[in-house]
């Protein structure tokens, strides 16, 4: 038999080589971000709530009930403009139709990676370090129970037994001057012996317009005077706060009016300088915008942000819909989400990592708004998270919005279907949100 030239077998054996090393490339990053486990493969024996950190440290112990916090709730949804334009509510920006189409973007290119939303490698685990930012992995987290009776505590226990795992995040909601916060019941939840969370509170005042709170309302500085002494010696521990979340929806642009973008980033400079000048200094701010394109492309937009020294992470609250419409797509569909009849946005995640690059963002409020008539799409769409995450480097905290019902009866609860609740639990037990709470 004639044998081959040198040469030619030379090149065939590199070539093999090469592939064999896409090969296992391939799959020690599908690997990495937890892809193996949507094989379906036996989990093996837990409990019914799981710490993520399991496989780096010790167990977590199951939580139980507490005591219900007084807590608020996201306002009421704001009025239908004039001629069926779309109105975004609290909760969830979006129009009732597609505006033309909303393609996936995909991420940023060349962003900043800020550790990167990855598993811990062999040997390592993943903790929260500086301003509460993941050394590797992100959190996970949950506002439970939402436009319910049942919230707070009770809430929280039953999402975690439902879901089977601990959240590292529990989020919660304040409005006015009338209670101090973090709550007792708040406190407990955080401290709660062998399941250690982090609080993430939004506080929206109520008695005095940004302007006159940014210009020292004195009413308003009471109380932050009185809300940093209770942080103080209450609460020392760190913890997410964000100031008047999503205020796109509440900007009036005329000047004069007490809200113009420019006056949010006035007072949210004053609340949280007051704070720190009064010894609430273990407060993680985070800026949280709504990702709703037809805020985001106003001319203002930008001018609601208050400086890179008091605003530590970049939150966005952003839905996915399983009608098919707006809002449609898979989940970088939703970080990214555009418009056609905006083409120069490029996306809120692709704008976020441009903008500020420097800065963890924190997808604030999440959910997939479900349907009667494509019941099998929540189920998909936690896969597609799944496989997607890593594509979002940026991407360091996830807090799911859990209601049966929004204002507008929409319900986001992610046991609707049997499928939909597996494919949860699966999503929640990636070892990518396997983050250990040092706090």
């Amino acid at each position: 038999m004639r044998r081959r030239p040198r040469q030619f077998r030379l090149l065939h054996l590199a070539a093999a080589a090469t592939a064999f090393a896409l090969s296992v490339s391939a799959t020690l990053s599908w690997a990495w971000t937890g892809g193996i486990q949507q094989l379906g493969l036996p989990p093996g024996a837990q409990s019914s709530v799981r710490d993520p950190g399991a496989a780096q440290a010790e167990a977590l112990a199951e939580p139980g009930p507490g005591d219900d916090p007084t807590v608020r709730l996201p306002g009421a949804s704001t009025a239908p403009s004039a001629a069926g334009s779309p109105s975004p509510s609290s909760s969830a920006a979006a129009p009732d139709s597609a505006p033309a189409d909303s393609a996936s973007a995909g991420p940023a290119p060349a962003t900043a990676a800020l550790g990167g939303p990855r598993p811990a490698a062999r040997g390592q685990t993943c903790r929260t370090g500086v301003k509460l930012v993941p050394t590797c992995g992100a959190l996970w987290g949950v506002a439970p129970g939402a436009f319910t009776d049942r919230r707070g505590a009770p809430a929280l226990a039953d999402f975690e037994k439902l879901t089977g795992r601990r959240q590292d995040i529990y989020h919660a909601y304040h409005r006015g001057t009338g209670q101090l916060f973090p709550t007792k019941a708040e406190i407990a939840i955080a401290r709660e012996p062998g399941a250690p969370r982090l609080l993430f509170l939004n506080w929206k005042p109520r008695d005095a317009s940004w302007a006159e709170i940014a210009a020292g309302d004195p009413k308003v500085d009471a109380f932050l005077d009185r809300l940093a002494a209770h942080i103080k010696r209450e609460f020392p521990e760190r913890f997410f706060l964000t100031v008047h979340h999503e205020p796109e929806n509440d900007v009036r642009a005329k000047a004069g009016s007490g809200y113009t973008a420019d006056d949010y980033a006035a007072m949210f400079r004053h609340v949280v300088r007051r704070l720190r000048a009064h010894g609430a200094d273990n407060v993680v701010t985070v800026l949280v915008h709504m990702a709703y394109v037809p805020h985001t492309t106003k001319p203002w937009f930008g001018d609601l942000y208050p400086g890179d020294d008091v605003v530590d992470w970049i939150g966005f609250d952003t839905y996915a819909y399983s009608d098919p419409g707006y809002g449609h797509g898979d989940f970088a569909e939703m970080l990214d989400r555009r418009m056609s009849s905006k083409p120069g946005w490029p996306g809120f995640y692709s704008w976020a990592v441009r903008r500020h690059p420097g800065k963890p963002l924190m997808v604030s409020e999440w959910g997939v708004w479900g349907s009667a008539r494509n019941p099998g799409h929540k189920a998909d769409f936690y896969r597609m998270v799944a496989r997607q995450i890593a594509d979002f480097p940026n991407i360091r905290a996830m807090v799911y919005f859990d209601t049966p019902h929004d204002q507008r009866g929409r319900d986001s609860t992610v046991d609707a279907t049997r499928n939909a609740l597996a494919a949860y639990r699966k999503l929640g037990d990636l070892p990518i949100f396997g983050v250990r709470i040092d706090n």
